[in-house]
């Protein structure tokens, strides 16, 4: 037999998309009441259409220097996504709205604990891997595994107060690399990282999404909380475990606040 593949499966679902917008306060100052109102009314109308089914798209209030809005989306596919980008580009208010930055990604599960059994069961077969029988029963288990878990590929995006974002990635080729370490240490840490997580999980939905390919991190982490201290507590314990400690990398950090269409006009009217 072959070695074993290093790469685990992983199960792919939403497509998701943050957009970070900066308001031109000085030329939005200088429009007349009635226009910024008109401005205001036609966006909250928009963003209430873009809400069904798996269309889904959250707007929040940036807390700091690094945006004023954040457009949260969540499509079935990049295409779907794209036309979400491009309505907003359509309205009057984007006229008003500088992007800062945007972040392109899609939920994705990892599958480190059944990949290793599913090898190791493969192999113990004979299977030889990416032979047509190996990729027919690595589908077969892909299957079954969507099926499963289609609640958590195609969430909703939590009705929570506060949003924490930040892209991540793990080191590769500084003192460690992630990607050199045996799949059961790696499987390892991650249980040991995601027990951290559960004790959490009363106070905070996560959602991660996979980049990688897709934008200049790895992974996308959306926490989603009625208390923003919990963002603290949570992320702080996490950098202890060995996952992070040793191998994690952060982006930029953008903490939020819900906002419903319908409150534009009280968060932007001047």
């Amino acid at each position: 037999m072959t070695t074993l593949p290093a790469v685990p499966l992983t199960l792919e679902g939403a497509s998701v998309l943050h957009q970070m917008m900066r308001v031109r306060w000085t030329a939005w100052k200088s429009l007349a009441p009635a226009q910024q109102e008109a401005a205001l009314d036609e966006a909250a109308a928009i963003l209430r259409t873009m809400t069904g089914g798996m269309d889904q798209t959250a707007v929040y209030s940036l807390i700091g220097h690094k945006g004023d809005l954040m457009f949260l989306h969540f499509r079935k596919t990049f295409e779907e996504l794209n036309q979400a980008e491009l309505a907003l580009a359509r309205l009057r208010l984007a006229e008003f709205l500088e992007p800062t930055t945007s972040y392109l990604s899609m939920v994705e599960l990892g599958l480190y604990e059944s990949t290793l059994k599913l090898y190791a069961s493969l192999a113990e077969r004979g299977i030889e891997p990416h032979s047509a029988e190996w990729n027919q029963e690595i589908e077969t288990q892909l299957a079954r595994q969507r099926q499963a878990m289609a609640q958590r590929l195609w969430p909703a995006i939590p009705d929570r107060k506060y949003i924490c974002f930040y892209p991540m990635d793990r080191r590769r080729g500084e003192s460690v690399n992630w990607y050199q370490v045996p799949m059961a240490e790696r499987q390892r840490m991650m249980h040991e990282h995601g027990m951290v997580g559960r004790r959490y999980a009363d106070d905070v939905k996560q959602i991660i999404t996979g980049s990688i390919g897709f934008d200049d991190w790895e992974w996308g982490v959306d926490l989603f909380a009625e208390d923003p201290l919990v963002f603290k507590k949570l992320i702080y314990e996490m950098r202890f475990d060995e996952v992070s400690a040793a191998f994690a990398l952060f982006g930029t950090f953008y903490v939020g606040l819900r906002v419903e269409p319908g409150h534009l006009p009280a968060l932007l009217k001047t």
